[in-house]
């Protein structure tokens, strides 16, 4: 259940401000709910079906001590990824299907290489349980993309999406630091070298957030 567990609240948390929410969002204000979350049930089981065979394979060539530090390290890249956010290119109106097919395979698009299909290949390689990981990051993505749909219909306006960006990021991110913390050596994770990966990663968050934050802001008009 562990497994589980870890693999449905860090899908969820990995969702908050990725292209796939983003992606549920824009469906919701044209197709039916319903539609939407089928797309989505669809793309998300063949595509994490997928990353938990990846990495499941992974550990019969890498020791598994090395797969855990590696899957820490990414879960606070996932964490300032989510700071960074996402923004949608035309992944809502590339597709011209039928409107389950539209979702489903826009999904599908999106979620390559995404970091919640990196997630899910981590979470395989960890918990060596691809059946209750491959569950988990289904139904993760469900709660995740229903939030989505609920937001882009009725909600947009009412609900902080910077406050719950950064919780996600920080949930993330603390994640990682204490899986780092449980797998590496002592004697190379010094208590200074703590702190100053520590205000690294601060450091990096901060840059992420400013220049999102200038990407976004209009420039001003000129005269």
């Amino acid at each position: 259940m562990t497994a589980f567990w870890a693999s449905l609240i860090f899908v969820v948390q990995a969702e908050m401000g990725d292209i796939s929410l983003l992606l549920a969002m824009a469906f919701a204000t044209r197709y039916k709910a319903s539609t939407v979350l089928w797309g989505v049930f669809v793309a998300t089981a063949l595509n994490h079906m997928l990353a938990v065979a990846v990495g499941n394979y992974l550990t019969a060539f890498v020791p598994l001590s090395t797969i855990q530090i590696a899957a820490a390290v990414s879960f606070v890249l996932f964490g300032l990824w989510t700071i960074r956010g996402d923004q949608l290119e035309g992944e809502d109106k590339r597709f011209s299907f039928s409107p389950f097919w539209t979702v489903a395979i826009a999904f599908f698009v999106a979620e390559m290489g995404d970091k919640t299909q990196l997630a899910t290949v981590a979470l395989a390689a960890k918990y060596q349980a691809p059946v209750a990981v491959w569950t988990g990051t289904n139904i993760g993505m469900l709660v995740a993309d229903a939030f989505g749909i609920v937001v882009g219909i009725v909600m947009h306006k009412h609900i902080p999406e910077k406050a719950v960006k950064w919780g996600a990021a920080l949930v993330f991110i603390g994640f990682g630091i204490y899986g780092i913390h449980e797998n590496v050596p002592e004697r190379i994770l010094t208590p200074v070298i703590e702190v100053v990966s520590l205000l690294v990663i601060a450091g990096a968050g901060w840059f992420l957030a400013r220049s999102t934050q200038e990407a976004i802001e209009p420039e001003p008009e000129e005269g």
